[in-house]
């Protein structure tokens, strides 16, 4: 298992990111989705937890297949989703990540927003200081400062638009952002989140790990430029239209996954539940992540193939 706690500030107060959160998950949802894939909401309803109380708890359906890499497209069916349940007690929320077919697999996500530049655990006089999560803080070199102005995103994320160096709002007064920002600007705050990704298969757990700790930094990184870059569609909102605009975004979306998906499954002649051939070695290392397999009978041959079989 490897952890990261990463940090991302923002010239904004935690109340106003409580709807500038809310609306940038919806618009860059929408934004993705195409093609087949991109976020599909299978609920998002309120949610009383025994813990943290009342909150909105959301699931959602993630299809990538396109995006993955050539070595992990090698173990996956041709069309599967990522299942990612979200619960929202702000300023706490907790994000899990899962895939039927590898039980091995999962990402966990705790995150709490603060009134801070990022410095919660600087203060040396508390001895036995606790982490923003209620427990011992997060070894230093485990601890990834994320900066929203200078830190690189994939180009083709790049928007001049939602370039914080270009960026200014009409309706706070706010940006451009300019280098040591976090140390100056008022407000900031901070979005902590300690990430923990799993793979415990022997010979891809460290490769996959990295692998997915890489996304999930640009995702952050594009995630919350977006939230300030679009201060001034969001600003001023209260908590019932922000639901309203993401009930909204979620019909948009939903429809254009399943739009998408219903195309291209269209004047297609019906595949089987198994989706690509593997070899005996492949079945092996299937078998290590906890994949079933079957053997099917291939038409064309005598021999036996065999498959995996996604639920």
């Amino acid at each position: 298992m490897l952890m990261k706690e990463y940090r991302i500030c923002m010239p904004l107060t935690v109340d106003e990111y409580r709807i500038g959160q809310l609306y940038m998950i919806s618009k860059h949802s929408c934004e993705q989705s195409g093609g087949g894939e991109g976020v599909e909401v299978v609920r998002n309803e309120p949610d009383n937890h025994p813990k943290y109380g009342a909150g909105q708890l959301t699931e959602k359906r993630i299809y990538l297949s396109s995006k993955l890499p050539s070595w992990v497209k090698a173990f996956v069916p041709r069309i599967f989703y990522v299942t990612e349940k979200a619960w929202n007690f702000y300023p706490y929320t907790i994000t899990e990540y899962s895939v039927s077919f590898l039980p091995k697999f999962s990402i966990r996500i705790e995150t709490r927003f603060e009134n801070n530049n990022g410095d919660n655990d600087n203060d040396s006089s508390i001895l036995s200081r606790k982490s923003v999560f209620g427990d011992k803080p997060t070894p230093a070199e485990n601890v990834c400062f994320l900066d929203i102005l200078s830190d690189p995103i994939p180009e083709k994320h790049y928007k001049e638009s939602e370039d914080l160096s270009l960026w200014q709002s009409s309706k706070t007064g706010r940006g451009p952002l300019e280098k040591g920002w976090r140390d100056s600007h008022k407000p900031v705050m901070c979005s902590y989140k300690r990430v923990e990704c799993s793979f415990e298969v022997y010979g891809f757990q460290t490769k996959t790990e990295e692998f997915i700790h890489r996304n999930i930094r640009d995702i952050l990184l594009v995630g919350h430029r977006q939230a300030v870059a679009w201060v001034d569609e969001w600003h001023g909102l209260c908590l019932e239209e922000v639901r309203e605009y993401e009930r909204t975004m979620q019909e948009k979306t939903n429809s254009k996954v399943k739009c998408s998906q219903n195309s291209t499954d269209s004047g297609v002649v019906p595949r089987p539940a198994f989706f690509r051939s593997i070899s005996v070695t492949d079945e092996r290392s299937l078998k290590k992540m906890g994949v079933t397999t079957a053997a099917v009978p291939d038409p064309s041959h005598s021999t036996i193939r065999l498959n995996s079989t996604p639920e």
